[in-house]
């Protein structure tokens, strides 16, 4: 075991890192801080999830108010999201907390895999549908309770996974909603902020949430998820979504040598 004196300065560095990439394809860095605190760090799933969640939570906060500055944010539309994401939330979190931690990181991988394979389709058939892709709509244009049902599954995911609910929530915002990658991004971030403190304190209040190593995580990736936030909106969407498919991937791939 490394001394704390070890332990937070590599921590705020690999927090640094995670919340660049989590500010650009707008997932918080969870999904990446998750196999690699069960792959460097050894822990067991449930806990890896219930640390990334302490980093995930101030660094979310930070990427949404970043995006909102860029454009605004329905926060009708969000809040309609959020909470029928909190009941859910909390359900996924206790069902994930009672199963074996190898099956948990088995799922997980499998979930990882199809969100990306997912944004893999979506990435080259927008480079090559160019111009003939149906144009982008607003939120405006919904009823505020098709953006509730987003958040059940978006609480569900974000609860039994620990993160995800954004990453479930995005295809369903670029696809059925034909909001934008950023817009979609934004929206789904804003939606699972208070899922995402019902599923930390569920987690710590079962004792799987190390916080020694989820704050100075927290601190590296808050200092960097603007610099993420501003690249995102430089890229074209189509290149986002490939950088996001291939990220999963490797995501994917570190979970099942874990597993």
């Amino acid at each position: 075991m490394l001394e704390w004196y070890v332990v937070v300065p590599i921590c705020l560095l690999t927090g640094a890192l995670i919340g660049y990439v989590g500010g650009i394809l707008g997932i918080g860095g969870g999904l990446l801080a998750i196999p690699l605190l069960g792959l460097v760090a050894g822990m067991d799933q449930q806990e890896a999830q219930g640390t990334a969640l302490v980093m995930v939570l101030p660094a979310v906060l930070v990427t949404v108010r970043k995006y909102n500055q860029n454009a605004k944010i329905d926060l009708g539309a969000a809040a309609a999201g959020a909470l029928a994401a909190i009941a859910f939330t909390w359900l996924g979190a206790r069902l994930a907390l009672g199963m074996d931690p190898h099956l948990m990181r088995r799922i997980y991988a499998m979930f990882v895999l199809f969100i990306a394979v997912f944004y893999m389709y979506q990435s080259l058939r927008g480079t090559r549908a160019g111009s003939r892709l149906p144009a982008r709509r607003s939120t405006q244009e919904f009823h505020k309770g098709w953006f509730a049902l987003v958040g059940v599954g978006a609480g569900l995911i974000g609860g039994f996974f620990g993160v995800g609910g954004s990453v479930m929530a995005v295809p369903v915002l670029t696809t059925v909603f034909r909001l934008s990658q950023t817009g979609a991004q934004a929206l789904a971030l804003t939606m699972i902020i208070p899922g995402t403190t019902v599923a930390l304190l569920t987690y710590t209040a079962h004792g799987q949430a190390d916080w020694l190593i989820g704050l100075p995580l927290a601190l590296g990736s808050i200092f960097m998820v603007p610099y993420g936030v501003k690249l995102a909106y430089a890229l074209p969407e189509p290149r986002l979504k490939l950088i996001f498919a291939c990220l999963l991937l490797v995501i994917m791939i570190l979970l099942l040598i874990k597993a």
